[in-house]
């Protein structure tokens, strides 16, 4: 179900206006697609950033003196300390069209012990419907033992198309390899040769 989300289009540019938007709390965007000519909004940013938790968001916006466009979110520029929002791309999207995503991945289920999942690629890019998009692809790894393995052409994606290789490895079940030389704690030699001297030094006394 998309958003709505009510904007205003912004005809000033440049990083001292875009700072002056951040601070009335609203957002930079870009709206492109269908041939269209980019056009540039301002988006109320707690209403936006609640809708960009969800990955490949759907918004309904609501542009003064004009229909509402259906977008979706493709881009999300953020500060590299803070994570609030600087700037957002948003693709417009049509009823009963299909759009190309990338689509987290996500583990469910535990592999038998001691082997973990170990996931190997973060997304998998679909072709899938511009109102349905799923928020993420579940891969169940309940059960699995060393050596299993998933691949991108064994997942469950519905009605959408894989576009990533069926070849990729997706997830992987292993056990972690465990150097030796980690299971020796510090000081434990210095530990071990004190306890020696004592011993000496108690077998001594009771030579005495």
């Amino acid at each position: 179900m998309a958003e709505n989300i009510k904007v205003d289009i912004r005809s000033d540019f440049g990083k001292g206006f875009a700072r002056r938007m951040r601070a009335e709390s609203k957002i930079p965007a870009v709206l492109y697609g269908h041939g269209t000519e980019p056009v540039h909004l301002a988006l109320p940013y707690h209403a936006t950033a609640l809708a960009a938790r969800h990955s490949n968001a759907l918004l309904e916006l609501e542009i003064p003196n004009a229909e509402n466009e259906l977008a979706i979110i493709k881009d999300i520029q953020r500060h590299p300390l803070s994570r609030d929002i600087l700037h957002i791309d948003l693709l417009i999207v049509k009823r009963g069209e299909k759009v190309e995503v990338d689509i987290p991945v996500t583990v469910e289920g535990e592999p038998q012990s001691p082997a973990v999942a170990v996931v190997d690629i973060q997304e998998i890019t679909l072709l899938a419907d511009a109102l349905s998009l799923p928020e993420h692809i579940v891969v169940d790894v309940e059960g699995k033992v060393e050596g299993d393995a998933i691949y991108a052409g064994d997942l469950d994606l519905g009605d959408a198309e894989l576009v990533t290789d069926p070849e990729f490895l997706v997830v992987s079940i292993q056990v972690p390899q465990v150097d030796e030389a980690d299971l020796e704690t510090p000081g434990s030699e210095d530990d071990e040769e004190a306890a020696e001297d004592a011993a000496e030094e108690s077998s001594e006394g009771d030579d005495e």
